[in-house]
Parts: structure tokens; C-alpha cells; sequence
């Protein structure tokens, strides 16, 4: 179940990696037991520094039998002390107590893991948010949550400019919730966000793509100017041009087809416009370009700047015209 979802549970599981959705789940859960005993006792235990016999003696019954909510945290670098009381304890859970092992991805606990679902505890995913696909339905979730909604047009924007990490991505969020009204469009994220790292590559891009080589590189040459490394300008590009060869891929086959690439709607439909100004050859010229700068800016160059911008002018070259 999604984070949004989770509820009390003797025991709960929550795995995943992703931290702000890891932790929207575990105040959930302590939120709704409050709802109903304001006075629980809530008790966070580091699964690193655990000790043998530490969960009995958290979830002992209470003098006034008051209820206790346990959050083990980390349970990916617990030893085996934990593990072994963990798999112990979820076959005999103590009454009025809520456990929420939280589990940030890999093989080690697995064995507690693979207990917990047999024992069907409630499981939490929180895996991490990869695709613009996932990130802008984030967006739209939080903002809607909020009562508040974006166009497609201000999503895109917004993921554009601040989607490479989702605490940043919701802190965003928050901030045109309370400092804009209505709809929320691409103006309005341009003017909190516009300056970004990302949105200034996603920018450069853009220019390359469309074949615009002046305004691709006076993109370019300010965003240097201010400071910005030429490494995420390349990765912008380089993001742009997999774009369009994955769309480019499945033209044709229908709209099931684009639906399994993992990108939202308006991504495979601008895809599909801007694939019309270019052909197989000239993509691969303009993926080959990148490929070579992306070596180059990461220390095989002597001047990644001239890199970028040699890569730029390649890209929007390449579109046919």
C-alpha cells in the first residue's frame, strides 16, 4: 500500500528507500493511534545500536496500561540481535502495542522480511520516485491534497526545475501552495524556480533539441557564467535525446505501447512533436555528440566548457530541417 494508506497495525512494515515517503508513512501511523489515545507513548529505536531483549522490554505492558507506539528504524543495518527478536516477536505480538519496522531496501534482513509477509504484516512501499512519470504524479498528489492543482504545462515546469530530489520536490510544492493562488501554471513556477541547476539544463536542452542553436547557447553560456558545472547541462541533453529515441522506438505500436515506458502522458506527446523534426541518423549524430561530452566535462577533456557547448551546437545541428 501507498504511504497514504498506512494504518496501525500490531506490526507494520514499511520498505523502501525512499526517506520523505518512509516517513510520511511512520507519522501517519502515529497520527491515527493519537486519534484515538493522545497519550500513547512513542519510542524510536535505532536498529543499528540495538540491544538483545530490547524490543520485549519496549512493548512490556505499561503500569497504567497506556498504549506504546515502537519505531525501529533502519532495520537494513540491524544486527542480528534484531533481527532474531523482530522474527520472534512477529509471531507473538503484545496487545495494544503498534511496532512499525522500517526497512530501507537491500538484502540485509531479508530473512525478517520474507517472516513478515508470511505472517502478512501490512507493508508499506516506499520505494524510490525515478521517473518523471512517478515525480509528476507526485506533484499532482501533493498539490491536490493541498486543494490545489497545476496544468500540465506547470507540472512539467516544476519536475523540470526541482525533480531530482523529492524532500526538495515537496518543500517546492508547499511553497507555491502558500505563495500563489488559483491554478498553478509554468509562469508561476518559472518565477520560484526558474533559476535552478536543473531548469537551466532542461532549458538548454530544450533549445538543442528544438534546433535553436543561438538561443541553445546564450542558454548555455549564462548558465556557466553563473556558476553552473557543464556536467547536469550534458545530463539535461543527454535526458532529452533518451527521450525521443524511446518514443521514437515505440511509434507506431499504439498507445499501450507508450503507456509501459514510464513517462507521463505529455512527455510521449511532445516527444512525438519534436520527433518530427528529426530522423534515426540525425538522433544518433546528436546522441553520439553527448555521449562524447559526457566523457569529456567528467575529466577526459581538457575544457568541459568547450565540450558542452561543441555538443550543443552538434544536437541542434543535427535536428532536420
Amino acid at each position: 500500500m501507498p504511504w497514504s494508506q498506512a494504518e496501525p497495525a500490531p506490526v507494520v512494515l514499511v520498505s523502501g528507500a525512499e526517506a520523505l515517503l518512509s516517513e510520511r508513512a511512520s507519522e501517519r501511523i502515529v497520527a491515527r493511534v493519537r486519534e484515538t489515545d493522545p497519550d500513547v507513548e512513542v519510542t524510536r529505536v535505532d536498529a543499528a545500536t540495538y540491544a538483545a531483549g530490547e524490543l520485549t522490554v519496549l512493548t512490556s505492558p505499561s503500569l497504567f496500561a497506556e498504549g506504546k507506539v515502537v519505531l525501529v528504524e533502519g532495520v537494513e543495518r540491524a544486527g542480528d540481535a534484531l533481527l532474531l527478536d523482530a522474527e520472534a516477536y512477529l509471531a507473538d505480538p503484545v496487545p495494544d502495542v503498534v511496532v512499525v519496522l522500517r526497512h530501507g531496501g537491500g538484502q540485509r534482513g531479508k530473512r525478517l522480511l520474507d517472516a513478515a509477509k508470511r505472517a502478512q504484516v501490512p507493508t508499506v512501499a516506499c520505494d524510490p520516485v525515478k521517473t518523471d512519470a512517478d515525480k509528476s504524479a507526485f506533484v499532482q498528489d501533493e498539490l491536490r491534497r493541498a486543494g490545489r492543482r497545476a496544468d500540465a504545462r506547470g507540472v512539467r515546469a516544476l519536475v523540470d526545475a526541482v525533480g531530482s530530489d523529492l524532500r526538495e520536490l515537496a518543500a517546492a510544492c508547499a511553497q507555491l501552495v502558500a505563495d500563489t493562488t488559483g491554478l498553478i501554471g509554468e509562469e508561476a513556477v518559472q518565477r520560484y524556480h526558474g533559476g535552478r541547476v536543473e531548469a537551466t539544463g532542461f532549458q538548454v536542452a530544450d533549445a538543442a533539441v528544438a534546433g535553436d542553436a543561438g538561443k541553445a547557447v546564450a542558454l548555455l553560456r549564462h548558465a556557466l557564467a553563473t556558476g553552473l558545472d557543464p556536467v547536469p547541462i550534458v545530463a539535461a541533453v543527454a535526458a532529452r535525446l533518451r527521450t525521443l529515441a524511446k518514443v521514437g522506438a515505440v511509434r507506431g505500436r499504439g498507445a499501450a505501447a507508450a503507456r509501459e515506458l514510464g513517462m507521463a502522458p505529455w512527455q510521449v506527446d511532445r516527444a512525438a512533436q519534436d520527433l518530427r523534426r528529426w530522423t534515426p541518423e540525425g538522433l544518433a549524430v546528436a546522441i553520439s555528440a553527448v555521449a562524447q561530452a559526457d566523457a569529456e566535462v567528467k575529466g577526459e577533456g581538457r575544457d568541459p566548457r568547450f565540450a558542452v557547448e561543441r555538443a550543443v551546437l552538434r544536437v541542434a545541428a543535427a535536428v532536420d530541417r
